[in-house]
This record gives C-alpha cells, sequence and structure tokens, in this order.
C-alpha cells in the first residue's frame, strides 16, 4: 500500500508541474505574440524625391499673383513614425535657389528674381528649414537671407498618404525688405497697375507637397 501511495504522490506531483510549465510556456507564447505584433505596427516615412516646393508672389496694387517652382528638394533629415504627421515631425530641406523655375516664356523673369532679388541677400545659394508637426498643428522653421523665423502652417491630407502645408512668409520677418524693393525696382513697368502704382508685396505665400509610403 506503501508503495502504491508514492506511485500516487509521484503522478500527482507530475501533472502539478506539467501544469504550471504548460501555463509558463503558454505565457511567453502570449508575450512572443505581443512583441511580433508591435515589431509589425505600421511605419510612415517620407518619399524623399516627391516632395515638391512651390509659391505665390504678388505684384501692383491689386495683388496680381505670380506662382513659381523650386525644382529641386533636398531632404537633408527625415524620420519614421507611427502616423504620417509623426514621421514629417523634425524633417530638414534645404533648396538651391538656382533650382528657381516661373514657367516665364520670355525667359527673362527667373534670371531677374536671382539677380535682383536672390542676389542682394546675404547666403542665399540655399533656402533651408526644418518642418515642425504637432497634433494638427504645423509650423515651417526656415532660413534665408542670414535670418531665421517660423511661418504657422495650414496642413491638408489628400488622398493615398498625400498632404500639403501652406503659410505666409511676410519678408520682413527675414531682413528682406531691401530685397523686395530691388526687385520692384528691375520690374518697375511690369509692376505697375492700373493706378499708375508700382508695387511688390512683401507676403509670399508657400506651398509644399509630399508624400508618405506607409510599411
Amino acid at each position: 500500500m506503501k508503495k502504491i501511495k508514492l506511485i500516487c504522490l509521484g503522478l500527482i506531483a507530475v501533472t502539478i508541474f506539467s501544469c504550471k510549465d504548460a501555463k509558463k510556456d503558454h505565457s511567453h507564447e502570449g508575450e512572443n505574440a505581443d512583441h511580433s505584433h508591435a515589431e509589425t505596427e505600421s511605419q510612415y516615412s517620407l518619399v524623399a524625391d516627391s516632395t515638391k516646393a512651390s509659391f505665390t508672389a504678388y505684384k501692383t496694387t491689386d495683388k496680381i499673383g505670380v506662382g513659381g517652382t523650386f525644382k529641386t528638394v533636398n531632404i537633408t533629415k527625415s524620420n519614421t513614425g507611427a502616423t504620417a504627421l509623426e514621421a514629417l515631425n523634425g524633417t530638414e530641406f534645404s533648396i538651391p535657389v538656382s533650382s528657381l523655375f516661373t514657367n516665364d516664356g520670355t525667359g527673362t523673369r527667373d534670371p531677374k528674381i536671382l539677380e535682383f532679388f536672390f542676389g542682394v541677400m546675404k547666403n542665399t545659394e540655399l533656402i533651408s528649414g526644418t518642418l515642425k508637426t504637432d497634433g494638427d498643428k504645423s509650423s515651417l522653421e526656415v532660413t534665408l537671407n542670414g535670418e531665421t523665423a517660423t511661418v504657422p502652417l495650414t496642413t491638408e491630407k489628400l488622398a493615398d498618404n498625400k498632404y500639403t502645408f501652406t503659410g505666409i512668409m511676410n519678408l520682413e520677418d527675414w531682413n528682406a525688405l531691401d530685397a523686395v524693393a530691388s526687385i520692384n525696382k528691375a520690374c518697375e513697368a511690369l509692376h505697375t497697375g492700373a493706378d499708375g502704382v508700382s508695387k511688390t508685396w512683401s507676403e509670399v505665400e508657400i506651398k509644399g507637397q509630399v508624400f508618405l509610403a506607409k510599411k
């Protein structure tokens, strides 16, 4: 009888420890599943060569818009994030001013802007900046004419993970009113409206468009 009792106790002990081990293994499986889920969580990243930068400047007292783009936008720093705006936060860029393009059929406007506007500024080979996003608020920190200032932005989400950012640069914030006066003088006749007044506005609307990949 003693031998039978010992055998029974032994079986019970084995069963108990086996159940505990099974629970532990099951627990680890859950942890591994959670870890695997975390690793496969979607991440967004900027598609650098999809970035576009454009602007609208204004002339005459009627504030007639003159649009243009920069054909080259170099992304110098990019991030990834769980959301598109999180990935865009802290994105740094530089734009060669020589990539200016205003689609002017006469071929005279772009050289004038480069010489009489950018050409009278300091350190204007490049326009550089940093995009900052915080929830539904966005801003652009821009360095131009040796000065750095911030432009509040309006954010619009388009289809297929595309976003546009628009804002108004007041060139006074970059101490660039001399450049405004210079281009106005160079284009005096073209910037004169029906009232006989020649005017180039210091406000410039800027627009950026980006596309993000999701993995």
